[in-house]
């Protein structure tokens, strides 16, 4: 006689249990009812509409926000589809609250019949989403710079080489070191000056219908011969993963950086780089200028094993000139985040001590064209 009791006392301890972690979390969480009715809020909510748990609970959605806005668009689709439909950069605006961009998920609850949960990541919270938008101000803001580079520094460089040359022929042989100090410095510049300048081409990019795996398989075979052969490479691939629409040898660069990041983080011994490929349904990136968001399903993940990441950098780390590296440009991340953006896509990354995930978002060769005018 005391089983249905204690099943309905474990019941309300995890209830309790759910509701405790749900409330310790930033994101705002709802659960909505087929009719549309919230059934839960957790804190995060309150604060975001500015009601109280008591007052949401029974409202509609429509009460909280626009019928016709993105979030009730993404409630719709995830009721008629059941699957998780994920939006990044969307506008939250109504009379209640004030406009900002979030990124939503939306998820079917499958023990509840018919319910939804919304979780909306404000974007001081999300920061690993947002550097897919804030390394494209980064990269045009030195646009500009890139040209005066190119042009006033590059010229006196090439006569400062040919000057030393000229020098070292009356130059005693136990001094040459210094002229030819000289030639390897200005070389090293230039070859920066040349990685910079790919930031002020604005030509588009030449596409092709392309397989990533045959992608990975080149930057693999490149690896493994020169900065990553001591390192275990495991593939993960889905064999069923669409083609894009890009150039070849931009994304050969893109996970050729990516790889070698990895593997210059690894340890020397157990270095270990995983490659995952697989298609994500749901995943959409907010467009300004496009009705609908288009799909990103084509997911590429680069994990490794290494130190992780700085933590103080990790908020710039697309941006041009940030590295951690002793002896490296910041170039490498920024223009490999410049070619992703070019292909329509998203580049994101998590990372702590001993795993880091770089992970680029593509679309699928039929929505490509979706993208391409507004990038």
């Amino acid at each position: 006689m005391t089983r249905p009791a204690k099943l309905k006392l474990g019941d309300r301890l995890n209830l309790l249990s759910s509701e405790v972690i749900l409330n310790s979390l930033d994101s705002a969480v709802l659960v909505i009812n087929h009719l549309g009715f919230l059934t839960f809020a957790n804190n995060a909510a309150e604060q975001l509409f500015e009601n109280s748990v008591n007052q949401l609970i029974g409202s509609t959605i429509d009460d909280l926000l626009p019928g016709d806005g993105p979030v009730c668009n993404l409630i719709k689709k995830t009721l008629e589809s059941s699957i998780n439909i994920s939006e990044y950069g969307v506008t939250l605006e109504s009379p209640k609250i004030e406009k900002q961009l979030v990124n939503i998920q939306v998820s079917p609850v499958r023990e509840l019949a018919d319910s939804i949960v919304v979780n909306i990541f404000p974007r001081r919270i999300s920061d690993k989403i947002d550097r897919q938008l804030t390394h494209r101000n980064a990269v045009r803001s030195v646009t500009a710079m890139v040209e005066m580079l190119a042009h006033e520094v590059k010229n006196p460089l090439s006569g400062i080489r040919g000057a030393a040359q000229l020098l070292e022929q009356d130059t005693e042989p136990e001094d040459r070191h210094l002229t030819q100090l000289i030639c390897d410095e200005t070389d090293r510049i230039c070859a920066l000056l040349d990685r910079i300048e790919a930031f002020s081409d604005q030509r588009p990019i030449e596409r092709s219908p392309i397989n990533v795996h045959q992608v990975l398989e080149r930057v693999r075979d490149i690896s493994i011969t020169g900065f990553a052969k001591n390192e275990k490479i495991i593939e993960n691939y889905d064999p069923s993963l669409p083609l894009t629409n890009g150039n070849f040898d931009q994304l050969v660069q893109v996970f050729l950086n990516l790889f070698k990041n990895a593997a210059e983080a690894t340890p020397k011994l157990g270095g270990k780089i995983v490659v995952t490929t697989s298609y994500l349904h749901g995943i959409r990136l907010a467009v300004p200028g496009l009705s609908s968001a288009p799909q990103l399903p084509l997911m590429i993940a680069v994990q490794d094993n290494g130190t992780g990441i700085p933590e103080d950098l990790q908020n710039h780390l697309f941006e041009p000139f940030v590295t951690s590296k002793p002896k490296g440009s910041g170039l490498g991340l920024a223009l490999t985040a410049k070619m992703v953006e070019a292909h329509g896509g998203v580049i994101e990354f998590e990372s702590q001590p001993g795993r880091t995930i770089f992970r680029v978002l593509l679309p699928k060769e039929a929505d490509e064209g979706k993208l391409k005018s507004c990038l």
